[in-house]
């Protein structure tokens, strides 16, 4: 739906414009009465007509389709945070989600981790491979012990004898984290990048080949788990996942020891891992 408050998309394209550097884009220097680039330029750039981006500016344009606020969005040298919030005052919904793969976390986001002691915390991306876990959650899940192909959450569940043993209810677990990866995935727009991977496990995993068939959805949210450790024995611990402002690719899952027992169990666990 076109903006009717005030013409906020033309006052934020106006100001986006002016942000930019006309000789850092290749545009003469001369005669120039306000900073930033010309609307012609802009348009130049997008390869829209510069008399229609003059009549959008104005609040006259009509409705721009999304193929032209990606055009815009590029001229204007948009961060990601910005095109969101183009489409929004423009559209009145966010841009269609480009998925892009992972490059690791900030050390602030791994101090975050790290200061929950004994919660077992770990970060993951939308096609589920684990980037970052603290001292607690290595002690529990075995993380620093994976190599790079292992750390992918559902191999470990259909595919990892071990991590199955863990599991109090397997079956209900596995259906949980199929449903989920697959919800995870499509609302990232990284279904092309987990072809591979559910290839490879439905081949390598007749269950997971009829629950994937099953195409259900869940959310993470939160709730109680029950994990059976070969040293630490039954652990309850509650589990919340939270988005990573930001960061759309990932994902932080922490599980909080439910009981004073549980938190002694998991500290024991992390002494013994650690001598």
């Amino acid at each position: 739906m076109p903006v009717t408050n005030g013409n906020q998309l033309g006052t934020y394209l106006k100001d986006r414009r002016s942000k930019l550097d006309p000789a850092a884009l290749g545009f003469p220097m001369t005669r120039r009465r306000t900073p930033g680039l010309r609307r012609e330029e802009v348009a130049q750039r997008a390869n829209v007509s510069a008399t229609w981006y003059t009549w959008l500016e104005q609040g006259r344009g009509g409705a721009p389709s999304t193929d032209v606020l990606n055009r815009i969005s590029r001229a204007l040298m948009l961060t990601t945070v910005e095109r969101e919030h183009l489409f929004l005052i423009a559209l009145g919904h966010p841009p269609e989600v480009r998925y892009q793969a992972t490059e690791g976390i900030s050390p602030r986001l791994q101090r975050v981790l790290d200061a929950l002691e004994f919660s077992p915390a770990f970060v993951k991306t939308v096609t589920w491979d684990l980037v970052a876990w603290n001292r607690a959650a290595s002690a529990l899940f075995g993380h620093d012990a994976l190599g790079p192909e292992q750390r992918n959450i559902l191999r470990r569940i259909f595919l990892d004898p071990q991590a199955r043993a863990a599991q109090l209810d397997w079956q209900s677990v596995a259906r949980f984290a199929v449903a989920a990866f697959r919800a995870d995935t499509v609302r990232a727009g990284a279904s092309a990048n987990v072809e591979a991977l559910v290839h490879e496990l439905r081949r390598l995993s007749p269950e997971f080949k009829v629950m994937w068939r099953e195409n259900d959805v869940r959310s993470h949210g939160e709730g109680i788990k029950q994990l059976r450790h070969p040293v630490a024995g039954l652990l309850a611990l509650e589990y919340s996942a939270f988005s990573i402002d930001g960061r759309p690719d990932l994902s932080l899952v922490i599980y909080n020891p439910a009981t004073p027992k549980d938190v002694n169990r998991i500290r024991e666990l992390m002494n013994s891992t650690s001598e």
